[in-house]
């Protein structure tokens, strides 16, 4: 990413080999592209990288259908192959039923499905995005971008994605190269990137960005205060609420899965009748995120549960909380000077249980 005339599609045009480096080298897999002959570098373009255009590139007297087999027709594919592939290619971006029309019927957010589908029917492992979606209007694009995401997840392949729109970038880049002048500047991830800017250029460049978009409940949790690990009794979790001055903690497995909570109150009235089980007074539905849930995501259940959010990987484990005094106050740190939540330590947060 970058603005106009920093080099972002330079640098595309010499990944797949229409421009030649003055230094440097460009390697796909093993094959050095800034070596290969013409029909070579010729072949490497049919069999292993696919373009999406910002302005489609669809040829106007041919149809849907036609416009997605056209990579493989260039490839040598019989017309039954070639025909199959490409229906299942704009089956996955949504076209199905649509393979006989002409471009011209199409709206432009379609016809840009019928590029993607283009470039998914080649079955390359390299996908070039040139600003792709800068000529659709924002609700297209932000379905497309929809899109891309889901298509990602289920097919794996490489994908450089070319944009001047830095929300588009935080949104869809796993990694990010900031550009300025023909260099790149920064690259990383999003959220170093937001956190930590290389120079004074990034750090305008990602001053107006919606950070709630970007960040994720990770960069905001703290270890979780109140944790008692099952199968311990009620007393053994009163005990550990007192000591650290909560009104509910979280049960976990001895690997740190979590089970639920459990109230103050609850394991008390526990004790009194006698009972030496946590499981008789479990909340086994406690209200949880992922690590990488965006913040904007964490409000709602934040907002909604008496206890702090926990923070769950994808085995089930404990990985920290969010109090909602924490999530307003990583807000609030956010939106007036840039810190960011490292600027408060656990030590400093709220009281896991919000007494609103």
């Amino acid at each position: 990413m970058g603005l106009s005339g920093s080099g972002k599609s330079t640098l595309l045009r010499m990944l797949n080999g229409l421009l030649s480096p003055t230094e440097g080298h460009v390697y796909v897999g093993d094959s050095e592209l800034t070596t290969l002959g013409g029909e070579a570098l010729r072949r490497l373009r049919r069999e292993k990288m696919s373009m999406v255009f910002q302005h489609f590139a669809l040829f106007p007297h041919r149809t849907v259908l036609e416009n997605a087999a056209y990579a493989l027709q260039v490839r040598g594919l019989n017309r039954s192959d070639r025909e199959e592939r490409a229906r299942a290619a704009l089956a996955l971006v949504g076209l199905e039923g649509w393979e006989g029309r002409l471009p011209s019927q199409l709206s432009g957010g379609m016809k840009q499905r019928v590029g993607l589908a283009r470039a998914l029917a080649a079955e390359t492992e390299i996908l070039l995005m040139d600003e792709a979606f800068s000529a659709l209007d924002p609700l297209i694009r932000r379905e497309m971008q929809d899109q891309l995401l889901e298509l990602q997840s289920r097919l794996g392949k490489t994908i450089i994605f070319i944009t001047h729109d830095l929300n588009e970038a935080m949104r869809l880049g796993d990694r990010i190269a900031v550009m300025r002048d023909g260099r790149i500047v920064q690259i990383d991830t999003a959220e170093v990137i937001l956190q930590e800017p290389a120079n004074d250029y990034v750090a305008q460049f990602v001053q107006d960005v919606d950070r709630t978009r970007v960040l994720t409940a990770s960069s905001v949790m703290v270890p979780a205060r109140s944790v008692v690990v099952d199968p311990a009794g009620p007393r053994a979790a009163l005990r550990i609420m007192r000591e650290e001055q909560t009104s509910a903690a979280f049960v976990v497995t001895r690997d740190r899965r979590l089970r639920g909570t459990v109230r103050e109150d609850d394991a008390l009235a526990a004790v009194k009748r006698g009972s030496d089980r946590l499981t008789d007074v479990l909340n086994t539905s406690p209200t949880a995120v992922s690590p990488d849930t965006l913040l904007a995501d964490v409000f709602a259940p934040s907002a909604e549960s008496p206890l702090p959010v926990a923070v769950v990987d994808d085995e089930g484990r404990l990985a920290g909380v969010i109090p909602r005094g924490t999530l307003l106050a990583a807000m609030a740190s956010l939106a007036g000077n840039g810190l960011t939540t490292e600027d408060t330590s656990p030590d400093q947060a709220p009281s896991e249980v919000d007494h609103g």
